[in-house]
């Protein structure tokens, strides 16, 4: 294994690396990221990052938290990517870790055009996206080929804490079969309004992943129009991925966790031959 490492890139001295850390199962990490653990002199790290991913960093490295969390102080987003600046520039071999995937909804972008405003050399890593990821491992697929050849994924507030108003509601809810939402718990009610007052039914499948990947992981199945409701009276909180569209009933058949723990049979699959066809 080490022979594979040594052909890895090197993490140089006054460089940051970018990098995705998956949905929180340290085994769902690339071996770039593995590489940047081991390398790294410093690891600036988001909420999202489980700590058994953390567990692999070099003995002697540094931890910075800078994990952001809504209605929690949190550290400003212009200032988490000034400190990647000043660390890089103190001569140190930075990781910048964050949670699934740093280009889909992680901010990472700002953050490498600020490395290049300020002349620091950056590496991306790629890592496996929640909204996939984190969906797999609740037994739950983004696409099925009897049920959807598109899906959508949007974010559940912009940069102020609210949910975003240049998303076309409309478009999405004609358009997309199956909807993948990030940070979208606080605001489900008045999201799920937007749908269903754009077309969707109230009855469609709804599914709330939270902790995804992690032992920690719990699943709730619910509907649109009870979505709200129901995550009130869960008592679930964030972190968690929102999951709208008939790809939600296949978790009857495909939670692959829930059968290694109960060590049970799965169902049938809940469609059979039945084609379902995309929402109009």
């Amino acid at each position: 294994m080490d022979a594979l490492f040594d052909t890895l890139p090197t993490l140089d001295e006054g460089t940051v690396w970018l990098v995705g850390a998956g949905p929180g199962d340290p085994g769902l990490l690339t071996l770039h990221a593995v590489n940047a653990l081991r390398q790294a002199d410093v690891i600036v790290h988001d909420a999202l990052v489980d700590e058994a991913c953390l567990r692999l960093a070099r003995p002697d490295a540094e931890l910075e938290f800078a994990g952001k969390r809504g209605g929690k102080p949190s550290a400003r987003q212009r200032d988490i990517s000034l400190r990647l600046v000043d660390l890089a520039r103190a001569g140190k071999r930075v990781l910048r870790l964050k949670g699934g995937d740093p280009f889909v909804f992680g901010r990472g972008g700002e953050e490498a055009l600020t490395l290049v405003e300020h002349g620091i050399p950056f590496r991306i890593v790629p890592g496996i996206t929640a909204g996939i990821g984190g969906l797999s491992y609740a037994g739950i697929p983004v696409t099925h080929r009897e049920v959807n050849h598109a899906v959508t994924f949007l974010t559940g507030h912009d940069s102020s804490g609210v949910v975003p108003d240049r998303i076309d509601w409309r478009g999405v809810a004609a358009g997309s079969p199956v909807i993948v939402m990030y940070m979208a718990m606080k605001h489900i009610g008045q999201i799920a309004a937007n749908l269903i007052g754009a077309g969707r039914s109230s009855d469609e499948p709804v599914a709330f992943v939270c902790d995804a990947a992690t032992p920690r992981q719990r699943v709730l199945e619910t509907t649109l129009g009870r979505a709200e409701a129901d995550v009130l009276a869960s008592g679930l909180e964030p972190p968690a991925v929102v999951v709208v569209g008939e790809v939600v009933r296949l978790r009857a058949s495909l939670d692959w966790l829930g059968a290694l723990t109960a060590g049970r049979v799965l169902a049938a699959d809940p469609f059979g031959s039945r084609s379902l066809k995309d929402p109009a």
